[in-house]
């Protein structure tokens, strides 16, 4: 059977005589502007060329061919990102109004579907490995735990890999879920590699998982923007999730991103395992040095990916933000993310000898010229420096509070500096980008544990969003 690959086709279109009376507005025409961007594959659903929200032809085929790669009974294309995936799933498996378990340590868009649908969220709270600074996994007795509390739960969503590499076990968390007869979404954005190699983790369509979305452009040579979302299984009306999705994703989808994740697909069909094996070499012999490191320390948990580097700078004497600051001022060279105690670097298949050996050699440098931390430092470090998700009681979901906002009423509310806030319910969420993870969420008693962790992070250098005026927060003053 021959097969028709998107990018061949617009390739081949752009070289005919066909002229656009349609959008876009730069009619193909690359010697209008001064710049390298490829216009002459920049089309509309035009004839021959499908409709990705009724795909029936070129479109339809492609898709069909990311499930066959990621085992899923269907899959589609997101060109909005994982955030339509995630928005959709959530939305397509419950009700105005439904309760939903969801692990605390999901991106912003899980709490942006629980607020579109008024959800009744309880929140699962991952393992911490105070070692090393790191949020672990969700634990399937945990989830088995609040099932059996709350028997209204209709959804169970958690994030696996986390944006710091940690897995949970899927396997035994859907089981769990399936024994109450409701769908568990997998927010594996990060894991869109998982099952291409034996080095890495199978990915959660072959655990059991009834959602599952993956952003390509994260850990694959796609581009920036696209994903896809995998459906399975019986407890999940796809019909439904579909329905969302061609709510929240535009109606003028990019052929141009269409047409990368299709030759993304076609790549690991075709002969990905011959560059996933180079990569893996590579990316074994990186891991091999830096566990070498005397001061700085890369760490991973016990289930865990091994493309994401963790360098932790714990037992030394600068800050994450310094060891940040330094390989990109210094060696030029650009980390994924600054968290609590470490620095993330992201790695995949189209990394270079070159690109690692300068990240392995900035490393090394570094960590000779690094001090031990003092004992007394070590001391106030173990204390204070925890950096875990704060647990805080959740007195209205969001959409309840927001309803008892816009009632008005007696209800005031002011913005108060962090220390001032501690006692006083949220109305903002407050969080740190990347990875997106809310601290706080509007309805939740701010603590003292939670007042301090945004009060270090942002002496830290760390930038706090999701909030109206730095420094302060907006509370309930009378609520």
């Amino acid at each position: 059977m021959e097969h028709s690959y998107l990018y061949d086709k617009l390739l081949k279109y752009s070289q005919t005589d066909y002229y656009g009376f349609h959008m876009p507005g730069h009619k193909r025409n690359k010697a209008l502007m001064n710049c390298s961007l490829p216009y002459e594959l920049d089309i509309t659903e035009i004839d021959g060329f499908d409709d990705l929200h009724h795909a029936k032809e070129i479109l339809k085929e492609a898709q069909e061919r990311a499930a066959q790669l990621y085992h899923a009974d269907e899959t589609c294309y997101l060109i909005n990102g994982s955030t339509a995936g995630i928005l959709s799933a959530v939305l397509g498996c419950t009700s105005k109004g439904d309760r939903i378990l969801v692990a605390r340590n999901c991106h912003k868009s899980v709490y942006h579907a629980v607020y579109m649908n008024e959800l009744e969220p309880v929140y699962l709270y991952p393992q911490f490995y105070a070692e090393i600074e790191l949020n672990g996994p969700i634990d399937s007795e945990s989830v088995r735990q609040a099932l059996k509390q709350y028997e209204d739960i209709k959804a169970v969503v958690i994030t696996s890999p986390t944006y710091d590499g940690v897995l949970s076990d899927v396997k035994a968390i859907a089981k769990v879920v399936h024994e109450k007869g409701i769908p568990l979404i997998v927010d594996e954005a990060h894991g869109a590699h998982f099952g291409l190699h034996p080095y890495f983790p199978d990915n959660s369509n072959k655990k059991g998982a009834d959602v599952v979305i993956h952003s390509l452009h994260k850990t694959l040579p796609s581009l920036t923007q696209t994903a896809l979302i995998h459906m399975n299984g019986e407890l999940i009306d796809k019909r439904r999730i579909k329905q969302y999705l061609h709510m929240v994703q535009t109606s003028s989808p990019s052929y141009v991103l269409m047409a990368g994740m299709d030759e993304c697909v076609r790549m690991f069909l075709d002969n990905g395992q011959d560059c996933l094996q180079t990569y893996v070499d590579l990316l074994e012999e990186t891991r091999k040095r830096l566990k070498g490191l005397r001061h700085l320390k890369l760490v991973e948990t016990e289930m865990y990916d091994r493309s994401k580097l963790v360098i932790s700078v714990k037992e030394t004497n600068m800050t994450s933000r310094q060891l940040h600051d330094i390989l990109l001022n210094k060696y030029h060279l650009q980390m994924e993310m600054t968290a609590g105690s470490y620095v993330l670097a992201m790695t995949s298949v189209g990394d270079t000898k070159e690109g690692m050996q300068r990240l392995v050699d900035a490393l090394e440098e570094i960590d000779a010229a690094a001090s031990d931390i003092k004992e007394t430092d070590m001391e106030h470090f173990k204390e204070n420096g925890h950096f875990s998700l704060p647990r805080l009681q959740g007195v209205y979901s969001p959409a309840k509070l927001d309803r008892l906002l816009r009632k008005k009423g007696d209800i005031q509310t002011s913005s108060l500096p962090w220390k001032e806030c501690v006692g006083y319910i949220s109305t903002e969420y407050a969080y740190i980008y990347p990875p997106g993870i809310p601290l706080i969420v509007p309805g939740e008693k701010i603590t003292e544990e939670a007042a301090i962790l945004l009060i270090e992070y942002s002496e830290m250098g760390f930038s706090i969003e999701g909030l109206e005026q730095e420094g302060k927060m907006e509370v309930l003053i009378n609520g």
